[in-house]
């Protein structure tokens, strides 16, 4: 199936657009072969205003294609140009580019004017456009007297400027005589015919040399005007000139400029016009004077002024619309005004526009007997005129054509033949200029070509359009299909689309649009293919994006780039900062993936962008970076309405470093009490930069300001000026006021000084006021100086007082101070707590209450009771009190009981009870004895297994360290382990509580035993401990087994073996050369020597030997050393996994320390299985 055209009704997504232009490009570029006969075509041209530098040669560019190769000609201003009768022009071999040689003679002016080439061949002729040559020109100007200019401070100015006419026009600027640029603003501007304008003058603008630049880019030269003297006098420098110019009679008095509103210095008057071409820039200007100084507005009175086209310049004074069209034009107005007034101008803007293209003529390629058309359509304004030339020549006196038919803008050919081949041209044409295009009608009949290269390989990103080209050419046009595999059928139009210049587009390629791609072009007089392949490849992608970044000044920052792309594609990474390259920096460091910045500074600040490119696309992402840092401090600080208790402070903030002022610190230092000391004053919003302060009196002041931002804070700013207020009486009284005795018989009376800036006057004291809380005595007053501690001696003990303490200067006291309470000294108590009981709770565990003590009777501040307790042997309790040591605890407060924690079981304790004041303790109490009831032991102090025989082990320990009681007896549990590590039945035995020692008989041989062991008292079972041990191998079997590979008869015996075995090996094999048999191996099985057999199990003899099996462990760790000490590498999966989780180790004797940890059982399993046996050799590996 042929796939066609796609439809041109059908709706393309906003992605394809471009897509479909650019091929539409290609259409339009459809070119004929080169090999094949063709008319002209003009591939190059000079420009139609052709602005040539008189200093060089001037060259005229015409190039061409055709077949046969056209030959050229020219014409100048109309007439044929014979460059043959000219020897300073040349043309170029094979082209039609002319070359003037005016650099050896002659001069540019003598070729000024309007040149067209023309390319000719048997097929037609092609012609360039009219070529209008002119040598740039950057002439001196004129040379004038200019007098110096005089005025007015705020009268308007205007410098003119009128530069030579050059060409092209020249650029205007102005500068001094040290060629800098003269500084402009709102006021002073250059307009855009080159002149400078004063909006008012200053004193300032006076100077001599105000001069105008010309600068002639075409020709590198610049031009100056002769210098402007400009001086602007006061009205005081007018008066005096004035009156030194008059007689006495006469009188004049210049008056001060006045300000006045806005007039235009240009354009002049209400209204006028402007007429620009599309396309170009429009430029609309206005200047205005006044004082103060006029600002300009600018709008459009019907319609809004295009947001994307429009610009401001000069200080808003020239609007600018770029790519001006039709629609722009109408009525702008700009508005001029300041505080007097406003004035208004109209510019009524008209845009016609040069002759532009809606459809230009396209190479028409036709066989014999087919029809087609040209097409030439363009506008303009006004409408262009249309007109066909053929061959160069108008085609109204061209020779005649019965094939062609002319309608207006179109050519329609029909029935055509070789003869009609020929390059026409299109004029359109108005008063603001022409376009002028060549379109060749070739008559061919070719079969078809296609023009791609065989072979070529298309990579494409998945998801993405695919576009696969098949240039070709044919007449008649072919017809063209595509195939995709060896086999496969012609392409669907549902899924692909074929573009008209053979290009076969797959929307969205995916990794199955992977293969070979065939194109066939076919047409009446043949057919012909070609094929192409396509790989799909994995689009790049950022997997992880830098992301946005805050740093401090001076710290160091990564930026992370993590890029996926197809891995047969070369991928690059590059970094930009603002979308231009690094900083050429060795601070900046970039490893694969990463960009590292050091030493951040502020101008590192900006947008960093990871961009990754492979051959076929291009992925970015950026991120910002914010350098911050805490804030400069402020400056200019500055203290206003200055109070007797407050005064203003005002600063100006230093720079944020890109973090927001949070709030503004404000300290002050006391220069008279505490130079060089800075105390926190109060703290404001990072919006103010004012704050009222209060103050206190008889302080010098200075202040200085902190900024904080979320970094932290500024430095201190500079300290303000110092202010002194002035002394008054103390605002505050003294703190802290306590009434504490330190002897029975006084009183100390403490308080908080005030400070130097407490004070608020010189000559500082205090006045010290007491009496009895109880008792009707007047209070008692004494002033002390700046102290603070007083003591009133020959008080009562323990007695509540009042107290009070009031500051003073040398201006006045302060207010009343508050009163507080104290008390005079305290002394021991005098009584101990009574009827003392104890109650035992537990063993470890006692109860103890008392009575409380008089309140009268403890003379001071009750703080609790305190309970001294100790152990000690019945009998010998007051003997031996002085060598025993007493633990102590202090109940808090009145509490008449407590509890006595930690007491060993089974013990004999004593205790008293004594009352505690702020003196110290009181008498004790009578001793009260009590004992605590037995407890259950710990477990036995060690464990031994000594002397193992065949049957029999021994076991040795030592009583608990604690017994907590009288033992009665030990308890022995133990049971065997076999060789899969599966524990046997239990036995439980009960030993004396005086034994030490126990011999256990009767035991398997060679088995492992574990071993539970505990003491008992009345109060029951203590703490166990295990152990485990092996019983001895069996030293004949043992024997037998370990010595027998020894032993000379047997060693013989398998010489023997191997040797009958060679001799066999050799008969058999001389039997086999000679042709016989003899079944060796047969005879081997049926009669095997009985010495070399695997011996059994069940007799007792040697079974199949495995080194493998014969050192394996009790599960799967190593064997036993031959120190007996299981390392905890080899014994935490195998031994202990039958224990409570304590590592176990053989200790010296043999005997096996620990606990099996594998099934967690506190107390040992009671099994009915059997405990098998291990073999001897395994038995054996346990002890080697």
């Amino acid at each position: 199936m042929q796939l066609k055209i796609m439809p041109k009704k059908k709706r393309l997504p906003a992605g394809r657009v471009a897509l479909i232009l650019f091929l539409c490009q290609m259409i339009s570029a459809l070119e004929v072969p080169l090999d094949l006969v063709q008319p002209p075509t003009i591939t190059q041209q000079s420009p139609k205003d052709y602005i040539i530098d008189p200093r060089e040669n001037i060259v005229i560019q015409c190039e061409a294609k055709g077949k046969p190769p056209p030959s050229f000609s020219w014409t100048r201003n109309g007439t044929h140009f014979d460059i043959d009768k000219d020897p300073l022009v040349t043309m170029k071999p094979g082209s039609g580019t002319l070359t003037i040689n005016i650099m050896s003679e002659g001069k540019a002016e003598t070729y000024e004017g309007v040149y067209q080439c023309t390319a000719r061949n048997e097929r037609g002729a092609a012609i360039s456009n009219n070529i209008v040559v002119r040598p740039s020109r950057s002439p001196l100007w004129t040379k004038e007297k200019l007098e110096p200019i005089t005025l007015r401070n705020g009268q308007s100015l205007v410098l003119p400027c009128r530069p030579p006419l050059g060409l092209p026009p020249p650029i205007i600027f102005w500068m001094d005589n040290s060629f800098q640029r003269l500084p402009q603003s709102e006021r002073v501007s250059q307009g855009l015919n080159g002149d400078l304008y004063f909006s008012n003058v200053l004193p300032e603008d006076t100077r001599e040399d105000y001069i105008c630049y010309a600068r002639f880019n075409h020709t590198q030269t610049i031009q100056q005007k002769q210098p402007i003297s400009v001086k602007v006098i006061s009205v005081d420098e007018l008066n005096d000139t004035i009156a030194a110019n008059l007689s006495d009679t006469e009188f004049y008095s210049a008056k001060p400029n006045r300000e006045r509103p806005p007039t235009f210095l240009t354009p002049e008057g209400n209204t006028s016009n402007k007429e620009e071409l599309r396309g170009n820039v429009l430029s609309l200007e206005c200047i205005a004077e006044g004082l103060p100084t006029p600002v300009i507005y600018w709008i459009k009175e019907d319609g809004m002024l295009p947001t994307n086209r429009t610009f401001y310049r000069n200080f808003k004074k020239t609007l600018q619309i770029i790519q001006v069209s039709e629609a722009d034009s109408g009525n702008y107005q700009c508005i001029a005004k300041n505080a007097l007034g406003a004035i208004h101008h109209t510019i009524s803007v008209t845009v016609k526009a040069a002759p532009y293209w809606i459809l230009a003529p396209q190479n028409l390629v036709l066989s014999p007997g087919e029809d087609g058309s040209l097409i030439c359509r363009a506008n303009g304004n006004p409408k262009p005129r249309i007109s066909w030339l053929s061959n160069g020549v108008p085609i109204e006196i061209a020779p005649d054509d019965p094939s062609r038919k002319i309608d207006g803008d179109t050519i329609i050919f029909s029935n055509v033949q070789e003869r009609s081949s020929a390059v026409y041209q299109c004029n359109a044409s108005n008063e603001y200029g022409y376009l002028l295009a060549n379109a060749f009608v070739n008559v061919l009949a070719e079969p078809p070509r296609i023009l791609t290269s065989a072979n070529t390989l298309y990579q494409v990103i998945a998801n993405r359009p695919a576009l696969l080209d098949c240039a070709f050419f044919g007449s008649p046009l072919p017809t063209i299909e595509w195939f995709k595999g060896a086999k496969g059928s012609a392409l669907r139009d549902d899924i692909y689309v074929l573009h008209e210049n053979g290009t076969l587009e797959i929307p969205v390629a995916q990794k199955d649009s992977t293969g070979t791609y065939t194109c066939v072009a076919r047409n009446k007089l043949g057919m012909a293919k070609n094929e192409v392949h396509l790989e799909i490849k994995d689009p790049t992608r950022i997997i992880k994006q830098p992301e946005y970044a805050v740093v401090q000044r001076g710290s160091t920052v990564s930026f992370e780039c993590k890029v996926k792309h197809d891995h047969t594609l070369t991928l690059t990474i590059t970094w930009l900062k603002d979308n231009g390259e690094l900083p050429s920096d060795g601070r900046f460091t970039v490893d694969k993936d990463h960009l590292e910045v050091a030493d951040v500074r502020d101008s590192d600040g900006g947008a960093y962008t990871c961009v990754a490119n492979t051959t076929l696309d291009m992925v970015s992402a950026s991120a910002v970076l914010s350098v911050v840092d805490v804030p400069n401090p402020p400056f200019d600080l500055e203290l206003t309405d200055q109070l007797d208790k407050s005064v203003q402070l005002s600063w100006t903030p230093g720079d944020d470093n890109n973090s927001p002022i949070i709030k503004f610190i404000i300290e002050y230092e006391d220069a008279m009490h505490e130079a060089g000391l800075w105390h926190h004053q109060t703290e404001v919003s990072g919006m103010q930069t004012t704050a009222q302060l209060k103050l206190s009196p008889y302080v010098n002041y200075s202040f200085r300001v902190m900024a904080v931002n979320s970094l932290g804070r500024s430095l201190p700013s500079e300290p303000s000026e110092q202010y002194l207020t002035k002394a008054a009486e103390p605002d505050t009284n003294p703190t802290a006021v306590e009434g504490l005795g330190s002897e029975p018989d006084n009183l100390v009376i403490t308080w908080k000084p005030l400070n130097g800036f407490e004070s608020n006057g010189p000559g500082l004291q205090y006045k010290v006021s007491w009496r009895q809380k109880d008792g009707d005595d007047e209070w008692a007053s004494v002033v002390v100086a700046n102290v603070s501690k007083y003591i009133v001696s020959g008080t009562p003990t323990f007695v509540p007082y009042l107290i009070k303490v009031q500051a003073l200067n040398d201006v006045g006291f302060a207010p009343e101070p508050a009163v507080v309470m104290g008390h005079s000294g305290e002394d021991l108590p005098m009584v101990a707590p009574g009827n003392v009981r104890v109650n035992v709770v537990n063993s470890t565990l006692a109860e103890v209450h008392w009575d409380p003590v008089p309140l009268k009777s403890i003379r001071g501040h009750l703080q609790g009771y305190r309970i001294y307790y100790w152990k000690a042997q019945e009998g010998s309790l007051k003997r031996n009190r002085r060598h025993i040591e007493k633990k102590i605890l202090t109940f808090q407060g009145s509490k008449t009981h407590g509890m006595l924690p930690g007491l060993e079981p089974f013990s004999h304790y004593a205790l008293n009870v004594r009352v505690v004041n702020g003196k110290g303790e009181g008498p004790a109490s009578p001793d009260r004895v009590f004992n605590t009831p037995e407890g259950v032991p710990s477990a036995p102090s060690s464990l031994k297994i000594i002397n193992p025989t065949l049957d029999s082990l021994t076991l040795e320990w030592d009583p608990p360290s604690r017994p907590n009681g009288i033992l009665t007896e030990y308890t022995l549990k133990y049971q065997p382990i076999n060789s899969t590590h599966e524990l046997g039945p239990l036995v439980d035995l009960k030993i004396p509580a005086n034994k030490t020692r126990w011999t256990l008989k009767n035991l398997n041989f060679s088995t492992r035993y574990k071993f539970y062991f505990y003491a008992q008292t009345a109060a029951g079972s203590g703490s166990q401990i295990t152990e485990e041990a092996v019983t001895t191998v069996d030293e004949a079997m043992a024997s037998r087994q370990v010595d027998i590979a020894t032993q000379g008869w047997f060693i013989g015996l398998m010489c023997a073996v191997a040797l009958l075995i060679l001799i066999l090996l050799i008969v058999c094999f001389i039997r086999r050369n000679k042709g016989g048999k003899y079944p060796v191996k047969e005879k081997e099985d049926a009669h095997a020597d009985p010495e070399i057999q695997p011996m059994k199990e069940d007799d007792g003899t040697f079974g199949e030997y495995s080194d493998a099996e014969d050192h394996k462990p009790l599960k799967k760790g190593s064997r036993t050393p031959s120190d007996r000490t299981v390392k905890k590498e080899d014994s935490d999966d195998s031994l202990v996994d039958y224990g409570e989780g304590v590592n176990g180790q053989f200790n010296e004797d043999g005997s096996f320390i620990g606990q099996y940890s594998g099934k967690k059982e506190k107390e040992p399993a009671e099994g009915n299985e059997s405990s098998e046996a291990p073999s001897p050799v395994n038995a054996m590996n346990s002890f080697v």
